[in-house]
């Protein structure tokens, strides 16, 4: 992390204040997309069941037999310091911070908690591992870090090469993933795979350049489910276009399916990842880069210069600073980065003062 770090700051004029705050700006666009709108103050045991970050403690739960998870505030506020595993999210979840699972260590901002959380779902991410290998992300015996994606069903994350497909689209040429394990679990959804997936979908029914898929209308009780047989491309992972949900057939008979088989949650809109980072991105407060873009239009010209000396002098004390710990192979730690900033505002020049009279 420190030899990152100097390497970046060693690199003199490249690195302006607008690339800070336009860097700064992205760094909170991808934590929207994990934290949504979390609350990073109180915990969210009383909303109940909902889709929300999750982080799972080793320090407190390092029985490999028992699986729970904490939510944003949680995390802060009750296992500051702790070894946390990210999560990403979780749905229909209810934070266990401070249950039976727990011990004797209680939930520093609710106290009053059942037991368990009978609803929640764990699976193997909850130990720290990932995939069908049930190897670490990012994993430290293997440097050319896999690229991973996450099942829409069982929510687990897998490495691109163990989907059991021949070939993975592009980011932008697919909404959602359904691993293998779930297809198989799942045959029906085959029948839907020719017209909404990205592998098997027919030129007259798929979504192109990015349009959704639109219901048909139909009878209010009319099935609406593909009867086509398709056993020959059942296999592997499936890649869905956006809006394929809205093509699952809502008839009592399907309904029924989906309950017994507990994949309900697929007609509900409000589920998917993607309503949830949109709800964050409506939720969210004034960005950092905004902020700062604000600031910097309100400086005349003279104080414009002086914001700018003052960077680059911030800039060279935490090179220096840093280079400790690259030298000495050190991982910078938070109250490392505290104590500089601390050291900083113990060395500020005093301000200078200038008369607006002469004697």
């Amino acid at each position: 992390m420190a030899d990152k770090l100097v390497e970046n700051l060693e690199e003199d004029n490249s690195v302006t204040m607008l690339d800070v705050l336009q860097e700064e700006s992205q760094l909170e666009e991808n934590a929207y997309a994990v934290l949504g709108a979390s609350d990073d103050r109180n915990c969210t045991y009383n909303k109940g069941y909902i889709r929300q970050a999750l982080y799972a403690c080793k320090t407190c739960c390092s029985n490999k037999n028992v699986r729970a998870g904490v939510c944003l505030a949680c995390s802060f506020h009750c296992h500051e310091g702790h070894e946390l595993v990210e999560l990403y999210t979780k749905r229909n979840f209810r934070c266990d911070c401070g249950n039976s699972k727990f011990g004797n260590k209680e939930c520093n901002l609710e106290k009053c908690k059942n037991a368990t959380n009978v609803e929640n779902m764990y699976n193997q991410n909850f130990d720290g591992v990932y995939c069908t290998c049930a190897r670490p992300y990012p994993d430290p015996e293997n440097e050319n870090n896999d690229e991973m994606l996450q099942c829409v069903i069982c929510e687990d994350w897998y490495h691109s090469k163990h989907l059991e497909c021949k070939d993975v689209p592009g980011d932008d040429a697919y909404a959602e993933m359904i691993c293998a394990a779930c297809m198989d679990k799942h045959d029906f959804l085959w029948k839907y795979a020719a017209k909404y997936s990205t592998m098997y979908n027919s030129s007259t029914a798929s979504c192109k350049n990015g349009e959704k898929i639109l219901n048909v209308e139909t009878l209010p009780n009319e099935c609406t489910m593909p009867q086509q047989n398709l056993s020959d491309i059942k296999k592997g992972s499936c890649f869905w276009l956006e809006g394929w949900r809205s093509s699952l057939c809502n008839c009592e008979s399907c309904k029924k399916i989906y309950t017994e088989q507990g994949i309900l949650f697929l007609l509900d809109p409000k589920d998917s990842v993607q309503a949830y980072e949109e709800a964050g991105k409506i939720t969210k407060h004034e960005s950092q880069y905004e902020k700062g873009m604000k600031a910097l239009a309100s400086l005349d010209h003279v104080q414009q210069l002086t914001a700018i000396e003052e960077y680059n002098n911030l800039k060279e004390r935490l090179k220096e600073y840093l280079q400790k710990f690259a030298e000495n192979k050190k991982v910078v730690r938070e109250e490392d980065i505290k104590e500089f900033f601390s050291e900083m505002e113990s060395k500020k020049r005093p301000k200078v003062v200038v008369p607006t009279y002469c004697r």
